[in-house]
């Protein structure tokens, strides 16, 4: 007997060839949110496309851990809403197939992809992310791009701000100029106007050029001379024809070694973590020995500068520190203010330097924690997202790329704010940083098994009438009847037959009245503490929907009229609050919940003794109604 059968590799390749589509789609969506981070940064630079090119592809190795889940969950929502729609999932399911039989394939691979993620993350994905923030390093250390707008001050320059009011589109001159220099220091500034100036990089690229024509220079004196020469000389101006300036540039990228941030959490694997955790717990314990140790030494100074028979006799004179302080001179009242203050202001200058070191090495201990855990969550998410994809395709059948992207992205954005929210509390030390990473793990899970549940058992969870029921029940709310007249009537009405069981069902209703008491306050223990339903009511009920049923199939317009006037009666809603025993005797010694459903139960009694009116009233119009037609046929 072969393990693979051909329903599995039906279903495996409707998924597969999905996956690998949704897959790239999503890795270009969240490439293009990555890029929008740095754009700012990176713009201008004058970047070569082997640049580029080694930054996207660094960048999507470390966006496929975050891509998969979201691949997975819509290619699965995609694959079992087409086999919904297509009735093809009907079909194995019609033929004895379960749903659990007709995942198994996908849930192996689905496996197999979780465990390449956790090895991706664990082997691949931190020598990416060295690689790619040394990258972005570099990147953002080159020297900008010579692309001088116009009519803005331009800074890129390091200590220039170049003004040029319009650009020559042939020559590539620049016209009407005004540089700002600050090389020499701000209290050596620069201003220079020139009518025009070409501006060229050098062969090396490692200067520019600035040839400058027809313009003046001021340079600021203030910083030279003695006072009176800066009263008398407070800047110097010069005129030139033609003026060179050599500024340095380097338009060239250096590539930054990438070991230089190893010490990154989100660049290692799980044993370089594990190892980081306990080089940082031993440097906390470090840290907390020294400040122990410093507070002893401190403690102990305060104690040795008092000599023990000055002690004895302060204790004998029994002085307080008012005392003393008042016998002294005023210098030395200011002198012990001044020595007490200096001291405070060193040991919490002291006790602030150390909590702050103490506090850094905590968080970057949450860090790697977080990450630790996150290489094993981001995994497991794959799992978890195929599970409440699959069935809930299975229970939509809304294939295509309209409902399922709707449904996913909805899915993802909420699982991606529970993620965020509980990382950055971990990362702040708030919450245990397992808990803040296994957060969306924990809410994923079980909706994955509920959902699995409900499509295997063909449940109708999206069933909006089911829960508008479920409403119109705790609402105490009916439906209205609405029985029209038929174009087509095989078999009249016996109206004799009619008459008479209607007749009969009105003096029933009205005996049941008297007997029930219903406008009366019903019996507190009846309700909560007995289990007996009200099979008069029920009988009742049974009897008049089956003389409605044959008096649907009436000609008469009064009649059907009268019909839809008749309620639909709630047979159970009168006699407790639900059908469980238990829920309902704890609901009799819970006296505040009970003396509210008790209120309840007494409204749908009043509500029974109405509708008991309604129905004689309508019964006798209906006789009546009958007792005509007879009369005319």
């Amino acid at each position: 007997m072969k393990f693979i059968k051909k329903i599995d590799i039906f279903v495996f390749k409707a998924y597969s060839l999905l996956f690998v589509g949704t897959f790239f789609i999503c890795l270009f969506i969240f490439l293009m949110q990555f890029m929008w981070r740095y754009v700012d940064e990176l713009i201008g630079k004058g970047l070569t496309l082997d640049v580029l090119a080694h930054f996207f592809y660094y960048a999507a190795l470390t966006l496929i851990p975050m891509s998969l889940p979201l691949a997975i969950l819509l290619a699965s929502l995609i694959t079992f809403g087409n086999l919904g729609e297509r009735f093809e999932l009907l079909s194995m399911k019609a033929a004895g197939i379960p749903l659990v039989r007709i995942l198994r394939p996908l849930v192996i691979f689905n496996f197999l992809l979780c465990i390449g993620s956790f090895y991706f993350q664990n082997v691949t994905g931190p020598e990416a992310q060295r690689k790619f923030y040394a990258l972005i390093y570099s990147m953002k250390q080159k020297s900008p791009e010579l692309e001088i707008p116009q009519g803005i001050f331009y800074s890129e320059i390091p200590g220039y701000n170049i003004f040029v009011e319009e650009k020559g589109k042939d020559n590539g001159m620049l016209y009407g100029v005004m540089i700002y220099s600050t090389t020499d220091g701000y209290e050596d500034a620069q201003i220079v106007l020139a009518d025009s100036a070409e501006l060229q990089s050098t062969a090396d690229e490692k200067h520019l050029m600035l040839t400058l024509f027809a313009g003046e220079r001021f340079r600021n004196m203030q910083a030279q001379g003695n006072m009176m020469a800066r009263s008398n000389v407070p800047y110097m101006r010069e005129t030139f024809i033609k003026e060179t300036d050599l500024i340095p540039f380097d338009n060239n990228m250096d590539m930054m070694d990438a070991s230089v941030f190893s010490g990154r959490a989100q660049t290692k694997n799980l044993r370089e973590i594990t190892h980081g955790i306990d080089s940082l717990a031993h440097k906390s314990d470090s840290i907390g020995r020294s400040l122990y140790a410093y507070m002893n030494r401190s403690t102990f100074r305060r104690k040795e500068r008092i000599a023990p028979q000055d002690s004895v006799r302060i204790a004998q004179q029994a002085l307080t520190f008012d005392t003393l302080y008042y016998r002294m001179s005023p210098d030395q009242q200011q002198n012990v203010l001044r020595r007490a203050m200096q001291k405070s202001t060193v040991a919490s200058n002291e006790y602030e330097f150390r909590s702050l070191v103490s506090t850094d090495v905590d968080k970057s201990t949450w860090v790697h924690q977080v990450e630790w855990h996150k290489k094993f969550t981001l995994s497991l998410a794959c799992l978890f997202f195929f599970f409440i994809g699959a069935p809930l395709g299975a229970i939509i059948r809304k294939g295509g790329l309209g409902v399922p992207v709707v449904i996913s992205v909805a899915i993802f954005i909420f699982y991606y704010i529970i993620n965020v929210s509980g990382e950055k509390m971990a990362k702040s030390g708030e919450w245990i940083p397992w808990f803040g990473e296994w957060l969306s793990s924990m809410v994923l899970c079980p909706i994955g098994i509920f959902l699995t549940y409900k499509a295997n058992k063909d449940s109708a969870v999206f069933n909006i009438e089911a829960y508008i029921n479920i409403i119109r029940k705790i609402l105490g709310l009916r439906l209205s009847r609405h029985i029209a007249r038929k174009e087509v009537i095989i078999h009249d009405p016996d109206y004799p037959a009619v008459q008479a069981s209607l007749a009969t069902m009105a003096e029933e209703w009205q005996d049941y009245a008297q007997k029930a008491r219903l406008r009366f306050p019903p019996h507190y223990a009846h309700i909560f503490f007995r289990d007996i339903d009200d099979q008069t009511v029920v009988q009742l009920n049974q009897e008049m929907e089956d003389l409605i049923s044959i008096l649907s199939n009436s000609r008469d317009a009064a009649i059907l009229d009268a019909l839809n006037k008749i309620p639909i009666l709630s047979t159970h809603a009168h006699t407790r609050p639900f059908h469980n025993y238990k829920w309902n005797m704890a609901l009799g010694i819970f006296f505040p919940a009970g003396v509210f459903f008790y209120f309840r139960i007494w409204g749908y009694r009043l509500r029974l003794y109405k509708d008991i009116q309604q129905i004689r009233k309508y019964s006798a119009f209906i006789i009546e109604r009958i007792g005509k037609i007879s009369k005319t046929e």
